[in-house]
């Protein structure tokens, strides 16, 4: 009896105990990939705990509890909004006749391309009495900053990730439960409230997990619309007082709300996951009458259009109006582009043995391992940012503000997304057939390049994807450890829209819409 790769008792048969020096090389691998994150969060810890009565000061004061109250209600608010959008659209897309399925599939995966921050840019720079759209039509439209313009932007950012789950849940339910109830003289309605949701629950509870720490750990929307959450008022600490003391504090405070929606939505999907076994049979489309089909057009038009058709008819817009003011930002392109490239290629290096630790070797340590990279990756991004700024400079030296150490630190934040995807690919590939290989003379290492890696070569490569697209976007990071005069295209567009240069911002921002479109097509349809 053995533990399969999901952790629980099963029949597949171990692979080959490891020589001492083979374990100690995907040990260090694992603790290299995780210690960009994990130490300097420590030391993070260690001054917060040590900052005495600022920091008892700072715990306590009306102003911490404010932020306690805007961030939690803006996280609230973001992923029943998302969880409303993407399972409604995941349901007209997959069960219904909704003619244009494919179209609109499409449209509800798009908007993972754009930023936060570039949706929030486009918002204030479009409505308000001096909007573009003002400008436009001649009269004026409200104004969408503060809670609204937060609320607005982080739901069009998030609720892909709840449709692409349950799209892909929905599409393995077996529908014969389905055809039983409606044969049993139930309507549409109660069939999907009574039989699908409830096998939706987990698929769900995933994707709003994921809308919630994406809320969470936003610094640019919230920033450029002016809504104090923690993390702007973390950043605000930071760069404009000497005493850091209540920037760590507050930062530390903030991974404490991430462990804890963590820890709310394991207590809430405790007992009550329900899937049935996955079944290959095709699905019978639910009709839809012409006023249900107009109105499900109406309504996934009006996401559309929210989430797409503003920001970008808004950036065309400016970029019309004052064609490239700045030149082409070539450098920014470059540097957004190398890093994302290099953090990719190390994350899927370490990745591999990694994979191979916790799904071959599964002990009780190699466990904690993968879960401490997941937690890694939950950590709101401008604390890693402050931790690294912190312990770089004093204990690092030269390695302070260089690219080796943000490319480091990127692949540490985004590890997971790598580990996820390759440990996936590697729990398919049956260690029989490595030990085939290693029974005809081969060595460990000679059977990993020639049989395993090629058949884990999707996933890897799936996994490079989710790097690279996550690190172009990455903001609070890149602006707290970059190197002087290191520039990405996210910095250009966060430094344009805090001097209300929108025309400045239009460039590099579709210059990044146009760079992460190719990987997120790739994944969404390899996702299908």
């Amino acid at each position: 009896m053995t533990l399969t790769p999901g952790g629980v008792p099963g029949t597949e048969r171990r692979a080959p105990d490891l020589s001492r020096g083979v374990r100690i090389v995907l040990w260090l691998a694992a603790g290299i990939a995780l210690a960009p994150v994990v130490i300097p969060f420590g030391f993070l810890v260690g001054r917060a705990v040590g900052g005495g009565s600022k920091a008892v000061n700072t715990i306590v004061s009306g102003r911490t509890v404010e932020l306690i109250a805007n961030t939690a209600l803006l996280v609230v608010v973001v992923s029943m909004t998302a969880a409303a959008i993407g399972v409604g659209a995941a349901w007209l897309t997959e069960r219904s006749d909704l003619p244009g399925r494919k179209w609109w599939r499409v449209v509800a995966v798009l908007p993972l391309v754009m930023p936060s921050y570039v949706i929030a840019l486009t918002i204030i720079s479009a409505l308000g009495p001096r909007g573009l759209l003002s400008e436009l039509f001649g009269f004026g439209f409200p104004t969408a900053r503060g809670f609204v313009g937060a609320w607005w932007a982080l739901t069009v950012a998030t609720y892909p990730f709840v449709y692409l789950i349950v799209a892909a849940a929905l599409r393995r339910i077996d529908p014969t439960i389905e055809e039983a109830a409606r044969g049993l003289g139930l309507t549409p309605r109660r069939v999907f409230t009574r039989v699908v949701l409830p096998q939706l629950r987990q698929p769900i509870g995933a994707g709003v997990l994921l809308a919630a720490l994406y809320t969470l750990s936003d610094f640019g929307a919230v920033s450029l619309v002016g809504f104090d959450s923690f993390t702007r008022v973390v950043y605000a600490q930071y760069a404009g007082r000497l005493d850091r003391t209540p920037a760590m504090v507050l930062a530390v405070m903030l991974v404490v709300l991430a462990l804890g929606v963590l820890w709310s939505e394991s207590r809430l999907r405790r007992g009550r996951a329900f899937m049935p076994k996955p079944s290959t049979r095709r699905t019978r489309l639910i009709p839809l009458s012409l006023l249900q089909k107009s109105g499900a057009a109406a309504a996934l038009s009006f996401v559309g259009l929210a989430a797409l058709g503003l920001p970008i008819g808004t950036l065309i817009t400016w970029l019309v109006r004052k064609p490239f003011p700045n030149g082409m930002p070539w450098g920014s392109l470059a540097g957004s582009v190398s890093a994302s490239v290099l953090a990719a290629i190390l994350a899927v290096l370490l990745a591999i043995p990694t994979a191979v630790l916790v799904v071959r070797h599964r002990t009780k340590a190699s466990v904690w391992v993968e879960r401490t990279a997941y937690l890694t990756y939950s950590v709101p991004h401008i604390t890693v940012g402050l931790a690294v700024v912190f312990l770089a400079s004093r204990y690092l030296g030269p390695l302070y503000q260089s690219l080796w150490l943000l490319v480091a630190v990127y692949a540490s934040i985004f590890f997971a997304q790598a580990l996820g995807a390759v440990r996936s690919a590697l729990a398919q590939v049956s260690p029989s057939l490595e030990e085939a290989s290693r029974s005809l003379g081969r060595g460990p290492a000679r059977t990993m390049i020639s049989v395993t890696l090629p058949l884990m070569g999707r996933g890897i490569a799936a996994g490079g994807l989710l790097v690279f697209l996550t690190t172009m976007k990455e903001l609070p990071v890149t602006l707290l450890a970059r190197p002087i005069g290191f520039d990405t295209l996210a910095v250009d567009v966060w430094s344009a829209a805090g001097e209300l240069l929108y025309s400045s911002a239009a460039v590099p921002a579709l210059l990044l819409l146009a760079v992460s479109a190719l990987p997120t097509y790739v994944l969404a349809t390899r996702q299908r």
